[in-house]
């Protein structure tokens, strides 16, 4: 998340085609592509980019930056929730979404993508609503006014910072964090502070709303074994969203299971194997009713060979033919 005290929004720097290619390259060795991590990335993108026929639908850097005095002033959820997704120059952006990528498709290929999504909602609601809890409670307490409470700053890092924390909670290993060994279930700690000193501009109250926001759920995910009410909810959305494609897709498989289908053979199955059969009583192959010949043996159906449509079984007046003969059948069968 970028801090900038007056609002203004900074120049871009031309990296835009090293997204699209690290974005390419990823995808393609995935044998399953998270679609929610894409979606991220390209909704972002395209906020950015403001292309024409999305430009009259999105509102302006400036009436979305993370302002605590305006959104609790008048009340903006605008403010609150779409900052997240605003960036200020290209540089911005491509680093946020490259941290994106690498930390999208590791919790959305472990946690599946209706989770995956209800708990980007949460951390998208928790971190910018800690934000503001900070911001407000500096101002009570310490009379941090111009420093925290009348800051402008945009951007998904805070969220990233969440992520992190919950990518990095049950790790037992070391990480570099900028060249400086750490363990991993601190690292989001020692990036908040490295970020801060190597960037001015980076918005500190931001990035700790968001480690802040990423501890906070995990305790209460930890203390509630359910699913959570946003994820039902996904998940409910996505099967309604989805239901013509999985209709038509059922469709064709039972279209191709009427056309590929071939007959069973076992001497232990008595009865009609199903309409439209009979089975042969030399081998116990079923065959399909609009044939008279067993494609297994070739016997005939003859009466007291098998059972036809909505009848039972007829008597047979013959027995069984003798096993050289079955065999000498089968082989001038397939041969």
């Amino acid at each position: 998340m970028a801090n900038f005290g007056e609002g203004r929004r900074s120049g871009g720097g031309g990296m835009l085609p090293l997204l699209a290619l690290s974005a390419v390259a990823e995808y393609y060795r995935l044998p399953w592509k998270p679609p929610v991590t894409a979606s991220l990335i390209a909704a972002n993108t395209l906020v950015y980019l403001r292309p024409a026929f999305i430009d009259s639908l999105i509102p302006h850097i400036s009436e979305v930056w993370f302002n605590p005095n305006l959104i609790l002033k008048h009340k903006d959820l605008k403010r609150l929730f779409l900052s997240a997704f605003y960036h200020v120059n290209e540089p911005h952006l491509v680093y946020n979404m490259m941290s994106l990528l690498w930390k999208g498709i590791k919790l959305e290929t472990s946690m599946g993508s209706s989770e995956f999504a209800s708990m980007v909602f949460t951390l998208i609601g928790m971190s910018q609503g800690v934000t503001l809890l900070l911001a407000k409670s500096l101002l009570v307490f310490f009379d941090y006014r111009r420093a925290y409470y009348h800051e402008y700053a945009v951007g998904f890092s805070g969220v990233l910072f969440a992520m992190k924390v919950v990518l990095n909670a049950q790790a037992e290993d070391y990480s570099s964090v900028y060249g400086i060994l750490v363990p991993t279930k601190y690292a989001a700690w020692a990036e908040l502070i490295l970020v801060q000193m190597f960037v001015p501009n980076a918005s500190f109250l931001g990035h700790l709303g968001g480690i802040l926001a990423g501890i906070l759920y995990m305790k209460l995910k930890v203390s509630y074994s359910g699913s959570d009410p946003v994820t039902v909810a996904v998940r409910g959305v996505t099967r309604v969203v989805t239901w013509p494609l999985r209709f038509l897709n059922s469709l064709v498989r039972s279209r191709r299971r009427r056309i590929s289908g071939r007959g069973r053979v076992g001497r232990g199955q008595t009865g009609i194997a199903g309409p439209g059969i009979w089975r042969c009583q030399s081998c116990t192959y079923d065959n399909s009713g609009w044939i008279s010949v067993c494609e297994m043996c070739g016997s005939g159906r003859a009466r007291g060979n098998g059972w036809s449509v909505n009848q039972g079984p007829e008597l047979s007046s013959s027995n069984d033919l003798p096993l050289d003969e079955l065999r000498r059948r089968r082989v001038e069968r397939f041969s």
